[in-house]
């Protein structure tokens, strides 16, 4: 586009907005309110994306999951539970695995149950059984105490370490550690509390109280059919997590007994799937919300097609004078679209401030992350002057069009 008709258009339309400062900010501002829109709902799920992805992730470090059955869908779950149970040994073969860090052994029936303690209760809460390592491989931290030791697991001590639901709930303004709960009648001494982790599924994801596997395997088993043993093995820094996942598949193949030729019974996952998996869904919904949400950027379009209409109807005679004295038709074009161009432009860049101020306050609210992305903000304003230009292509062409003898007769 010719350097000059650019300038001349963008001249225009600051004196559009000077001009006819009303209408101009009208525009301006349905152009800001579509962006705005837009960009929050886009940040906001990106943030509530992140966020689910780390709860359900929640480790710091790639880990390859490992069950009779993962939960992703698609599985014959009855046939999947008739798979033998992994058991201790297998989290001893993982150990030896190279490339693997840390072994966490769970040991739980999926039975939740109401806890109490004098005149507090709490609401359903889930006890399982795991390794001393747990807290590591999930970057738990604790509020009060410690973590249940090795020693403790070996011996199958009766200690337990609360997450932050029960032990809000039943200890409010004093501290927990060293006195005894009773954990489906049988009592066990707290030793630790664990911090909020601030879960995507609220104060739910903080009911759980956590004791050593061996306790769990010890009192509360019920047997294969109820009973769900479970593993994960963090990949070290520097290693392929897919090496060791069929470093890993190989030396459970061999610890299980399994010939060759025979399939796995049992399934392992590794971290990224579940997070891909959030992606999906996420991005489905983000879609849906940002095609709904377009709809105030094609009402902004319109606004902006028909104040292009007035402006050209108003400058008749201007646009006359321009064609007699040697404007050709494709500079008149350029010139009005430029004009448009620049106040849905200037409307995206409001937009833009306006949007990522909204979703900043939202995702502190709803204790999401936030993620400024500056490509995203260009795409926003860009996105806001092709919008202009669409709808002004009408106006321009009417503009173009015009007959100078003609045009130079209206008053």
């Amino acid at each position: 586009m010719n350097k000059m008709h650019f300038t001349e258009g963008i001249k225009q339309a600051v004196h559009t907005v000077r001009g006819n400062t009303m209408r101009s900010m009208l525009l301006i501002l349905g152009v800001a309110i579509g962006v705005a829109t837009l960009l929050a709902i886009f940040t906001i799920v990106q943030g509530l994306s992140d966020k689910i992805r780390d709860d359900i992730v929640s480790s710091n470090a790639p880990y390859l999951y490992v069950a009779r059955y993962t939960g992703l869908g698609g599985e014959d779950i009855q046939e999947k539970l008739r798979r033998p149970q992994l058991m201790p040994d297998c989290a001893e073969a993982a150990a030896t695995v190279e490339g693997a860090n840390l072994v966490d052994y769970m040991f739980e029936n999926n039975d939740g149950t109401i806890l109490h303690y004098e005149n507090e209760r709490t609401n359903i809460v889930q006890i399982f059984g795991s390794s001393e390592t747990l807290p590591y491989m999930y970057s738990f931290q604790m509020a009060n105490g410690r973590y249940f030791t090795a020693g403790e697991t070996d011996s199958r001590a009766r200690v337990c370490v609360l997450g932050d639901g029960p032990a809000v709930t039943l200890f409010p303004n004093r501290d927990p550690i060293g006195k005894t709960l009773r954990l489906y009648g049988v009592a066990y001494e707290i030793v630790g509390t664990i911090e909020s982790r601030r879960h995507v599924f609220g104060q739910m994801g903080d009911n759980f109280v956590a004791i050593p596997w061996t306790s769990f395997e010890r009192d509360f088993s019920r047997g294969d059919r109820y009973d769900n043993r479970t593993m994960a093995v963090t990949v070290e820094d520097g290693y392929d997590t897919e090496q060791v996942k069929e470093e890993l598949r190989g030396v459970l193949r061999i610890a299980r007994k399994l010939k060759p030729g025979e399939p796995d019974d049992f399934d392992i996952v590794a971290s990224e799937t579940y997070g891909e998996m959030v992606d999906s869904l996420t991005g489905g919904i983000a879609i849906v919300l940002v095609v709904l949400s377009s709809i105030g950027l094609m009402v902004g379009g319109i606004g902006v097609m028909n104040i292009m209409l007035i402006s050209v109807t108003e400058r008749t005679k201007e646009i006359g004078l321009r064609m007699a004295i040697g404007s050709r038709r494709k500079d008149i074009l350029r010139q009005i679209l430029v004009e448009a161009a620049t106040l849905t432009g200037i409307g995206g860049v409001v937009g833009v401030v306006i949007g990522y101020g909204f979703a900043l306050l939202g995702t502190k609210l709803l204790h999401f992350p936030f993620v400024f992305n500056p490509i995203v903000a260009v795409a926003a304003v860009v996105f806001s002057a092709g919008i202009g230009i669409f709808f002004g292509l009408y106006p321009a062409n009417r503009a173009a069009k015009m007959d100078p003898v003609e045009a130079l007769r209206m008053e």
